[in-house]
C-alpha cells in the first residue's frame, strides 16, 4: 500500500383473515417460539443474521462532511443521504467517526469541535453533530458504532496551529511529533486516562450503540527513526524487559481499562475493534497466521489476540484488505486465522473489507474482477464464526466502480438481516399484532410492545397464505419484511410491497438493544382483493421449456408432472434447461418445483433462478419428495417474459438431474 494512504485511512497500513379492515382473530399458533428455529434449514445465501455496515469516514472530510465550512443544513443533507445509501444496499450499521484527531463531533467538554467540520479547530458548528447522526440512523434501524481514534492528535506536527483550549497545548508533555504528526504519548498514565474520560463523555451522554476503535494504536512504524518515548519508558516502564512490551502493555490496559468503563456505565454498548489484518506471522509465532506481512503486535504493538481471548472487547474486525490467493497476505488464510482465534470466546468476528481497492486505479489485477469482493463473502459463509462485514468507505460504496458493490449487494445483501446477538440480555415479550389493514399504500400494520422486557425494535415478517405457522419460517430471512425502531408502547410498519391479490400472515417480533429476539406475536392474516397470479410451465410447454440435445426425455416413472420430463447426465458445463413464463407485474412470487424422484437422482441438483437481483442458485435432492411441488423459494421478479428458472447440469453429485415442471405464483 503506498505510505501516504496510511494516514487517514483505516487499515490502509493495509447490513382466521381481516377483510379490508375487519377485525379478525389471531391465526394459531399464538406465538412461534424463535429457538425452534435452530433446527431449521436456511438458504445461507440470504441469513437472517448478519452484520452490514459501512465505515464513515470524517478525516480529512473523506466521505462526512464532504468539506469543510458547509451549512449546518447542508451537512445534515448529506449526512442522511449516506444512511440512505445504507438503507438501500440493506445494510443495518455505520460506523460514523467522531474523534478522529483528540476533536469531537459534539459540544465535549475536554476537546474542541473538529476542524473537519467548520475548518476552524474549536468552530462551533451551530448544531450538536452526534445528536443528530445517532438520531437520523436510529430512525431507519441502522446501528451507530462511534468511531474514536485514541492517540491521534494532528495530522501536522505543529502544537500551536491547535485551537488554544486543545488539551495538547494544556499538556505539551503529552503530545509526541513522529512521522509528520501528532500524537498523544500512549506510555503516560495521565494520558490512558484523559482519552478514556474524553471517549467515555459521548458514551454517557449519547445513545450510541457501540464504541469502534481502527487500527491506530502505537504509529506504524515511519521512515525517521522509532517512536520517541524512551524517556517515558524510563520513567514508567519498570517490571517490563523490553520497550515493546511495555508499549504493548499501555495498549492492553486501554483496551482493558475502556472496555470496564463501558460496560459498568452502559453494558448494552459494545466496544469493537477493527485492527490491522495480521497479528502475528507463523515463521514469527507458531501461533500466527501463515503469512509475511507486517505484524501488528510488533509494528503498533496491538495484541488483538489477547484481546479477544481476554474478553476484552465485544466484537473484531480486522481490516482483512487483501485478495485471495495473495502471496504474503491471503485472504482466505486470514479469515481462517481470524475464524480459529475466536472460536471458543464471546467475541463476534466481523470482517473489514477493502471495498475502496475495487475497480480503482493502481490496484492489482484481481481487484478489476468484479466477483472478488463478493467472493470473499461466499468465503466467509463456510465460517460460522464471520457474522458480517464492514465496508470502507461510504464514498467507495457509493461509487459501486465496476459494479462491485452491487454484486456484493445481489449475492448476499438480497434481504434485509438483523444484527448478530450480542452477550448478555434478554429478549423481550412479544409484542401484540393489534391490527393488519389493506389501505391505498399497502398494508398497514399496528401492535403493542410486550409486557416486559426492554424492547429496542422490532423485525416485521410476512409469509405467504393463510396456514398456520412454521417456525422454520421465521428463520427463513427471505420472510424478513424488515425491521422498525422502537419508540413508546406502540409501533406501525406499512408493507408497500403487498400484492392486491395475494393472500399473506404477519407477525411481529421484538429485540433488545443486544438483538435477542422475542417469540413471534400473534398472526394477522390479511386476504387478497382478487384473482391471484399463478403459473405452470411444463417441459412440454409451447414456448415455456428449452433444452439442449443433451436432455433425454423419459416417461418412465409415474410421478412425472403431465406426459414425460426430461433428464440429463450431470457434467462440469451448465447446459440448463430453461423454463419460461410471462410474470404480470414486478414483485415477490413463490417458485415451486415438481420432479419424479429416483433413488438414482441427483441430490445436489444446481436451480437456476433468474431474479430481479441477479442468478441465485438453489440446490434440490431428487432422489426424495418428488411427485408433488416442493417449495424452491420466494424470490422478487421483474414484470415480463423471460426464462425464470434453468435446471443445471453442472454438479460433482452423481445420477440424472431432472427438468420437470414449475409453478410460479405472485404473492
Amino acid at each position: 500500500m503506498p505510505r501516504d494512504c496510511y494516514r487517514y485511512f483505516p487499515g490502509l497500513a493495509l447490513v382466521a383473515a381481516l377483510m379490508l379492515g375487519a377485525a379478525a382473530p389471531a391465526t394459531p399458533p399464538d406465538t412461534v417460539p424463535v429457538a425452534a428455529q435452530a433446527a431449521c434449514v436456511t438458504d445461507p445465501a440470504t441469513p437472517k443474521r448478519q452484520f452490514r455496515g459501512m465505515w464513515i469516514a470524517s478525516v480529512a472530510n473523506i466521505d462526512w462532511p464532504s468539506r469543510t465550512g458547509l451549512t449546518a443544513a447542508a451537512q445534515q443533507a448529506e449526512y442522511r443521504g449516506w444512511l440512505d445509501l445504507a438503507k438501500q444496499r440493506r445494510m443495518n450499521a455505520v460506523v460514523v467517526q467522531i474523534r478522529p484527531a483528540a476533536d469531537a463531533f459534539w459540544p465535549s467538554t475536554y476537546e474542541p469541535w473538529s476542524q473537519w467540520l467548520t475548518g476552524t479547530q474549536g468552530g462551533n458548528p451551530g448544531y450538536d453533530p452526534l445528536a443528530f447522526m445517532v438520531a437520523e440512523a436510529h430512525a431507519r434501524n441502522l446501528e451507530f458504532h462511534a468511531w474514536f481514534n485514541p492517540y491521534r492528535v494532528a495530522t501536522h506536527t505543529d502544537l500551536t496551529k491547535l485551537a488554544a483550549s486543545h488539551p495538547a497545548r494544556k499538556n505539551p508533555g503529552w503530545a509526541v511529533a513522529y512521522n509528520g504528526q501528532l500524537y498523544y504519548n500512549p506510555g503516560i498514565p495521565a494520558v490512558r486516562a484523559f482519552v478514556q474520560t474524553a471517549m467515555m463523555d459521548a458514551v454517557n451522554r449519547y445513545d450510541i450503540d457501540a464504541v469502534h476503535w481502527d487500527d491506530y494504536f502505537y504509529p506504524y512504524p515511519g521512515s525517521g527513526g522509532g517512536f520517541p518515548d524512551q524517556a517515558t519508558y524510563a520513567q514508567y516502564g519498570a517490571g517490563f524487559s523490553t520497550i515493546a512490551d511495555w508499549r504493548r502493555n499501555n495498549v492492553n490496559l486501554l483496551v482493558q481499562e475502556m472496555s470496564a468503563k463501558i460496560r459498568a456505565a452502559k453494558p448494552w454498548v459494545k466496544l469493537g475493534v477493527s485492527p490491522f489484518g495480521i497479528w502475528r506471522n507463523a515463521g514469527t509465532d507458531p501461533l500466527g497466521s501463515r503469512t509475511t506481512g507486517l505484524q501488528s503486535y510488533d509494528a503498533i504493538y496491538a495484541d488483538t489476540r489477547r484481546w479477544v481471548k481476554q474478553g476484552w472487547i465485544d466484537y473484531i474486525a480486522p481490516q482483512i484488505y487483501w485478495q485471495i490467493g495473495h502471496p504474503s497476505a491471503d485472504y482466505a488464510e486470514l479469515v481462517r486465522w481470524w475464524s480459529e482465534t475466536v472460536t471458543g470466546t464471546n467475541v463476534q468476528l466481523l470482517v473489514g473489507q477493502a471495498t475502496y481497492r475495487a475497480g480503482a486505479s493502481g490496484q492489482d489485477a484481481a481487484w478489476q474482477d468484479p466477483a472478488e469482493l463478493t467472493d470473499h463473502l461466499t468465503l466467509n459463509r463456510t465460517y460460522p464464526r464471520i457474522l458480517g462485514d464492514i465496508h470502507f468507505s461510504a464514498k467507495d460504496v457509493r461509487a459501486d466502480r465496476i459494479g462491485a458493490v452491487s454484486r456484493v449487494a445481489t449475492d448476499h445483501y438480497r434481504r434485509p438481516a438483523l444484527s448478530p446477538a450480542g452477550v448478555g440480555g434478554t429478549a423481550p415479550a412479544a409484542p401484540n399484532l393489534t391490527s393488519a389493514v389493506r389501505g391505498t399504500g399497502g398494508v398497514i400494520l399496528n401492535w403493542q410492545r410486550g409486557g416486559t422486557g426492554s424492547t429496542a425494535e422490532y423485525a416485521v415478517y410476512r409469509l405467504p397464505g393463510d396456514g398456520a405457522v412454521d417456525p422454520c419460517d421465521l428463520a427463513d430471512a427471505r420472510n424478513l419484511l424488515g425491521t422498525v425502531r422502537a419508540s413508546g408502547s406502540t409501533g406501525t410498519f406499512t408493507d408497500a410491497t403487498a400484492a392486491a391479490g395475494s393472500t399473506y400472515r404477519y407477525l411481529v417480533t421484538a429485540l433488545d438493544r443486544l438483538h435477542h429476539e422475542s417469540p413471534a406475536s400473534n398472526a394477522r392474516v390479511v386476504s387478497g382483493t382478487g384473482g391471484t397470479f399463478s403459473v405452470i410451465v411444463d417441459n412440454t410447454t409451447t414456448a415455456g421449456f428449452t433444452a439442449a440435445a443433451t436432455w433425454g426425455t423419459s416417461s418412465y416413472l409415474t410421478t412425472r408432472y403431465g406426459t414425460n420430463y426430461r433428464f440429463a447426465e450431470p457434467q462440469a458445463v451448465s447446459d440448463p434447461a430453461w423454463f419460461s413464463a410471462t410474470l404480470p407485474a414486478a414483485g415477490s412470487y413463490r417458485v415451486e418445483v415438481w420432479y419424479p424422484a429416483d433413488p438414482g437422482y441427483n441430490s445436489a441438483t444446481p436451480h437456476l433462478v433468474a431474479t430481479a437481483n441477479g442468478t441465485v442458485t438453489a440446490f434440490v435432492d431428487q432422489r426424495t419428495g418428488g411427485g408433488q411441488w416442493r417449495v424452491l423459494g420466494t424470490y422478487d421478479f421483474a414484470a415480463g417474459t423471460r426464462q425464470v428458472v434453468g435446471v443445471s447440469r453442472w454438479t460433482s453429485t452423481q445420477g440424472y438431474v431432472v427438468a420437470d415442471a414449475v409453478r410460479i405464483t405472485r404473492l
